[in-house]
């Protein structure tokens, strides 16, 4: 009897082990299909992720995602800060409050705007344009300046438009494929910033 009793104790844990591995599993599943890289992917015919490209200047510029689109190709940079952000096109520093918290970061639109120049000289037959998509923690109150989009806002504009790509991508796919053989992977670009 005593050996039945620890056969079911051994079994009841063994599974309740299988249960919470597969309870982690469908989470990780969960979070990563909500993941910003996951949910540009399901709205573009390609997506490009943290790579390096030739600039004007004989060196080499980040790039976080290239999309391409029915729209041509998109250069996103993302940002992910909580608060009211106070920016404008003139300004050179950005300010978020949150509370009694205050930090600034530089106008993000000059190094969106070199992003595209450098897309532009790779890919001259395609329409290049780009955004610095913030989450939706990001609150514009005083109003949003130029090239800047909560990527929520991004994401319902290119879903709506996905399903008309094929249409209008095969002009396209020389040039993104040309931007693909230039494009140096840099798999530790998390460490670069603006």
């Amino acid at each position: 009897m005593l050996e039945t009793l620890g056969t079911r104790i051994i079994i009841g844990a063994a599974g309740a082990v299988l249960l919470a591995m597969l309870a982690g599993w469908l989470w990780y599943r969960r979070v990563k299909s909500r993941s910003i890289a996951a949910r540009l992917e399901s709205v573009s015919k390609a997506v490009l992720k943290d790579f390096l490209i030739p600039d004007d200047n004989s060196g080499e510029i980040h790039i976080e995602y290239a999309l391409l689109t029915a729209r041509g190709i998109l250069i996103l940079h993302t940002k992910d800060v909580q608060g009211h952000v106070f920016g404008s096109d003139a300004m050179h520093d950005w300010t978020v409050i949150d509370g009694r918290q205050r930090f600034t970061f530089r106008n993000p639109q000059m190094s969106l705007f070199d992003r595209i120049a450098a897309v532009g000289r790779i890919a001259p037959n395609v329409p290049v344009d780009g955004y610095i998509a913030f989450t939706n923690r990001a609150l514009f109150t005083k109003g949003q300046p130029s090239h800047v989009i909560h990527i929520d806002q991004l994401l319902t504009e290119l879903e709506q438009q996905h399903e008309y790509e094929d249409k209008v991508l095969e002009a396209f796919l020389p040039s993104w494929d040309r931007l693909e053989q230039k494009a140096v992977v840099t798999p530790m670009s998390h460490l670069i910033r603006d």
